[in-house]
């Protein structure tokens, strides 16, 4: 009987797997698949080699918002097998780290369970004293509609296999893998149609920065706003999609259809109903959310098995802990919670660090909101950047930083400053007295921060 069983080797399993071994060799780690990691392979990284390209060709074509004149002819021809091959770089790290790991300890195949300390691998029975799930997730699509257009459906684990840029493309959704993709398809020279079943693009919840997230987007690419196709079909080269836009009936034929609306968890592979009859309905699994264990069992549910932040340094923080709590049954602790960081990598960026503004609303805080607009900020002017603006979230009563969104350049950057201000528990008055140089995009922030100074003070 093994320590601990691991089943699925991706960013939260192989993080479990490199904690529990200092501990132990008694341990298994079962994959089904590729022995990499979604982020690498059709994730966060082959997306960034899309999007930097992208982005680039975009500033060299727009080059006369910083008083240049460019002539050039731009050759795409490379642009897919550029990606695939930073990727395979990527994902060859990964491999190689697995591939140094004893072979005792790995086994490829698909695990389900028989009983609450056992499974199946490939007609043979594994005992464990506890179990790590990360078996991650795929993408979701309707399947009539993968019967019917076949190789001409795709999702974003199909969509960096394309040999060349395709001439068009429909992207189904507006979420943060939707908005990524169709963008840099646009900014790439590929036409671009999404289609989107709301208003909402990518992770903003803020009222006013979604709504100037809609205007700005929209007016570079084309989204019809709460229209989807009423249906699809295949043609000689491509699909033809039906729908209805404006009360008219409308069609557009594309190479491609792109479904990026979501992605649905491995769970239901592992047939949980052996360990508690009552686990085969997936949607009422009973996971503590601080500890990911499963009922009372040593049965640990972590990464994008079963989350609401599908993040890489979430996933790997949770293999990290469930190691501990595997280890330790039944003294287990609560996994230790990374203040919230996420990030849109569109142009302009969006993130979110600390609490969002729909959790604070939800959860009835006093709060004070800073504005900025980058619209007349000195430097994002400067870079031919000056869109969007920022939010930040200050409580009333302690005037701790809750919270921030953005929709601005360089957002990334500046989310992770405000997150690590977030963990410090920093007040208004401790940030407003740090350096600012000049000039610099952060110094919006501080325009920010100012905004919900005088709020407070005024009060």
């Amino acid at each position: 009987m093994y320590d601990i069983i691991i089943i699925g080797a991706g960013t939260a399993g192989i993080a479990a797997y490199k904690e529990a071994v200092k501990y132990t060799q008694n341990i298994l780690i079962v994959n089904d698949g590729h022995w990499d990691t979604t982020c690498a392979r059709v994730g966060c990284m082959p997306s960034k080699v899309l999007i930097s390209m992208a982005n680039r060709m975009y500033d060299i074509q727009h080059a006369d918002e910083v008083a240049l004149k460019v002539k050039s002819t731009i050759d795409t021809s490379n642009v897919m097998s550029h990606v695939r091959q930073l990727r395979d770089r990527f994902t060859a790290a990964t491999i190689k780290d697995v591939n140094s790991w004893p072979d005792a300890h790995k086994i490829s195949g698909k695990a389900s369970f028989k009983n609450k300390n056992t499974i199946f691998v490939n007609d043979q029975e594994y005992q464990a004293k506890s179990f790590i799930i990360a078996v991650g997730s795929t993408p979701t699509f309707e399947q009539k509609w993968k019967d019917e257009l076949g190789d001409r459906l795709i999702t974003s684990d199909q969509v960096f296999e394309l040999e060349t840029l395709p001439k068009s493309i429909a992207v189904i959704g507006s979420g943060v893998i939707a908005i990524e993709l169709a963008q840099a398809m646009h900014r790439l020279g590929v036409d671009t149609t999404v289609f989107a079943r709301s208003r909402k693009v990518g992770a903003l919840t803020s009222p006013h920065l979604q709504e100037l997230a809609q205007q700005t987007l929209s007016k570079e690419f084309n989204i019809k706003f709460e229209v989807l196709p009423e249906s699809v079909s295949k043609t000689l080269d491509g699909v033809n999609i039906q729908f209805i836009e404006d009360g008219q009936p409308q069609n557009i034929n594309v190479e491609y259809l792109l479904v990026a609306t979501g992605r649905r968890s491995y769970l239901n592979t592992l047939h949980l109903e052996n360990i508690d009859d009552s686990f085969n309905d997936l949607k009422t699994l009973p996971v503590d959310p601080k500890t990911k264990q499963l009922a009372d069992f040593p049965i640990f549910i972590i990464g994008d098995a079963l989350t609401n932040t599908p993040l890489q340094h979430e996933a790997a923080n949770e293999g990290r802990g469930a190691v501990h709590n595997c280890l330790n049954y039944p003294q287990i602790k609560n996994i230790k919670t990374l203040t919230p960081l996420g990030i849109v990598f569109s142009s302009p960026e969006m993130a979110t660090a600390g609490r969002s503004y729909k959790q604070l609303k939800q959860q009835n805080i006093d709060f004070i909101t800073g504005f900025v607009s980058y619209e007349k900020q000195g430097r994002a002017i400067v870079l031919g950047k000056n869109k969007g603006a920022i939010e930040v979230y200050i409580d009333k009563t302690t005037r701790k930083i809750l919270g921030a969104e953005l929709f601005v350049d360089s957002a990334e950057h500046m989310a992770h400053l405000l997150s690590w201000m977030i963990h410090q528990e920093v007040t208004l008055d401790d940030v407003l007295d740090q350096a600012y140089y000049h000039p610099t995009l952060e110094e919006g922030l501080r325009t920010a921060f100012k905004h919900a100074r005088r709020q407070l003070n005024n009060a």
